[in-house]
């Protein structure tokens, strides 16, 4: 048997080692039982794929993003696999890995039922307990479509390779490019098969490893993602490479769900979707107005610190004007239907920066009135598929607090510096402290508009800008505006999920659109640079980041409510509203409870409101001049001069703290 010379690559390490001609993965990587899979000469391969001479080999631990997604498309084919073998008739669509877990669609006759769920996890452990192997074997499109004769969806996969795959919604996961495989499941004893299905793989060796998975729910999902094709039924599952792991992530779901802020908005009475308005439109009750208003009176007054200027602009307008922006041939999916009137043809407003446009060109500029900052909260209308709208976060109206900066190209690189220090500074005053920065480039799509000399320009301006900051910095190829790069700032909650928040877009191709120009120093037209930023996203994203972020424990000064006063009897209602009317003074939100109901009832009703603050008040404190004060976490004082309680209230709703 001659030999075979491979390169194993352990980052950092490098180490040449010679084995036997048919030597597999698994045999190099034998003892490492972490190593679930190798990618060899950069593809991902089973650990029985067999090595050649020359071959450059880095083993694929459970824990690595990869072999967390082999793992997990593992389990989705025993999830298959059971589902077919208590449900006969059960045709099969895809299954790939996704975030934190898998699915895998099915079309069978009616929708599953929890208890169903429970049946078929049940089955996939005895499964998993059965040791199956996992076995490769290419085949010809032929053989292919003779052994999956029975399974309809799995044929028109088998015409879709390449790009195709890819744009099939996981279907990618079950073709690809390259040759056609079966993955077969085995019986470990036997060698017979249990099994067998359409996919690219690679899968763990055995079911044996799969030591954690549980099932999540059901939904309906249409055929590769279509509303014109057949809705199937799909099932979501999770799994990780250990048992404390899956359940620290089941508890972390408990908790999300805890802080789920649709949940929030109808328990705190904060906000609403009535069915008449229609998805992804949302109502806000006067508690979550209150809040609302405090957010942008706030934003308000530190953009006008800051030297913006404040502007209003339509809801709809002529087509024409998106035309001229280049959001009608590239955004046209994401915007409503063209309203018909006049003769002419409207649009309800996607975006806010076509508009500002026309401020800046209705009459002459000098370069001495830039930096040009406009700011707006306009509200604008995108057209988002009724499946993805999700409470605040997703909506299909929802107001930008959106700033255009028109200035010159000598100005850009302060004026990025000095805007991403501005977005951070005031997220942190929102109470987000934790941030990763994106970096959006272009490709080589033919979306993108513009010159690549402007492109490279206005790209290096952008990742200096983020330098400064010392925050990570993720690169995003192709993940720009279709007209100029972009950065991104991530944002971490609470329990460590991450939002995407502000962005900061440089654009030197909408001013060319538009024909902007100002005056220049020496008396020539010179064409602007644009900066686009959005700083919460959204008013009502911001939100609900903020209402889960915060568990609907709002700060004082966020609070719908920051004080409410509990009378011990009716008797103490005016003394209250005396102390009330010190705080209303000072700008505090402050309610006195003067209902029928008993005093530690109101105390629960407080406490289920999230009312940071509560000032209690019977004889004594009436006699002493003081009140009892109550926090939100349940501890008390007693006896506190009034004044000492105004003034504690007063100096939290003023430097923003969290109680």
């Amino acid at each position: 048997m001659s030999d075979v010379r491979v390169t194993i690559n352990r980052e950092p390490d490098r180490e040449e080692r010679v084995v036997t001609t048919g030597t597999t993965a698994a045999e190099l990587f034998a003892g490492d039982r972490a190593v679930v899979a190798a990618r060899v000469n950069g593809a991902l391969r089973d650990l029985a794929h067999v090595l050649a001479d020359g071959d450059e080999v880095e083993p694929v631990a459970v824990t690595s993003e990869d072999g967390l997604a082999i793992l997990r498309h593992s389990t989705a084919h025993v999830m298959a696999q059971a589902v077919q073998e208590l449900f006969p008739e059960a045709k099969l669509g895809i299954g790939p890995p996704i975030k934190d877990g898998f699915y895998y669609d099915f079309d069978v006759e009616k929708p599953f039922h929890p208890d169903d769920l429970k049946a078929v996890e049940k089955k996939m452990q005895e499964i998993v307990k059965r040791g199956q192997r996992f076995s490769r074997r290419a085949v010809t499109d032929e053989a292919a479509r003779e052994e999956l004769a029975a399974e309809p969806y799995k044929l028109e996969l088998i015409g879709l390779k390449g790009s195709a795959a890819e744009a099939a919604d996981g279907a990618s996961a079950e073709v690809g490019a390259g040759e056609l495989t079966i993955y077969d499941n085995l019986d470990a004893k036997t060698g017979e098969l249990c099994w067998k299905d359409l996919c690219r793989g690679p899968h763990l060796p055995t079911t044996r490893l799969i030591p954690a998975f549980k099932l999540m729910r059901s939904a309906a999902a249409y055929w590769r993602g279509s509303e014109k094709n057949k809705q199937l039924q799909r099932i979501y599952g999770t799994a990780w490479p250990s048992k404390d792991e899956l359940k620290a992530h089941l508890d972390f779901l408990a908790e999300a769900e805890k802080r789920d802020h649709r949940k929030l908005g109808a328990e705190l009475d904060l906000f609403s979707f009535p069915d008449e308005l229609g998805p992804g439109l949302a109502v806000f009750h006067p508690k979550g107005g209150v809040i609302r208003k405090a957010m942008e009176d706030y934003s308000r007054r530190q953009h006008e610190t800051a030297g913006y200027e404040f502007v209003n602009t339509p809801h709809l307008s002529k087509e024409h004007l998106f035309e001229i922006s280049g959001h009608l041939p590239h955004y046209a999916d994401g915007m409503f239907p063209a309203i018909r009137f006049d003769e002419q043809n409207y649009r309800l407003k996607a975006m806010n920066c076509p508009m500002h446009n026309l401020i800046f060109k209705s009459r002459g500029r000098s370069y001495r009135e830039l930096p040009l900052r406009l700011f707006e909260f306009g509200t604008v209308y995108r057209y988002e598929k009724s499946g993805v709208v999700h409470g605040l976060t997703r909506s299909r109206g929802f107001t930008q607090d959106d700033s255009h900066i028109y200035c010159t190209k000598e100005q850009m690189p302060q004026e990025l510096d000095t805007l991403l220090t501005f977005v951070l500074d005031l997220l942190r005053d929102y109470g987000l402290t934790e941030f990763e920065l994106e970096l959006s480039t272009r490709d080589d799509s033919d979306k993108f508009i513009g010159t690549d000399e402007d492109w490279e320009e206005a790209t290096e301006a952008l990742r200096q800008a983020a330098e400064k900051q010392g925050l990570p910095l993720t690169p995003d190829p192709g993940g720009a505006a279709y007209y100029g790069p972009k950065i991104s700032v991530q944002v971490k909650d609470a329990i460590g999920r991450s939002w995407q928040m502000s962005t900061i877009q440089v654009d030197f191709n909408q001013p060319k659109r538009f024909d902007l120009e100002y005056t220049a120093a020496d008396g020539s037209r010179q064409q602007p640079v644009m900066i686009h930023r959005a700083l919460f996203g959204s008013i009502e994203r911001f939100f609900g980041v903020l209402l889960e972020h915060y568990a609907g424990a709002m700060p004082p000064w966020l609070a719908p409510v920051a004080v409410v006063g509990i009378p011990i009897t009716d008797e103490h209602v005016p003394y209250l509203q005396e102390v009330a009317a010190k705080l209303r003074a000072e700008g505090v939100r402050v309610e006195v409870d003067a209902s029928d109901d008993r005093m530690q009832k109101k105390i629960r009703n407080a406490q289920k409101a999230k009312a940071p603050f509560m000032l209690l008040a019977g004889n004594d404190d009436v006699e002493a001049g003081a009140v009892s004060f109550r926090y939100r976490s349940g501890e008390q004082k007693n006896g506190v001069p009034v004044d000492e309680a105004v003034a504690e209230i007063v100096k939290a709703v003023r430097d923003r703290v969290q109680v």
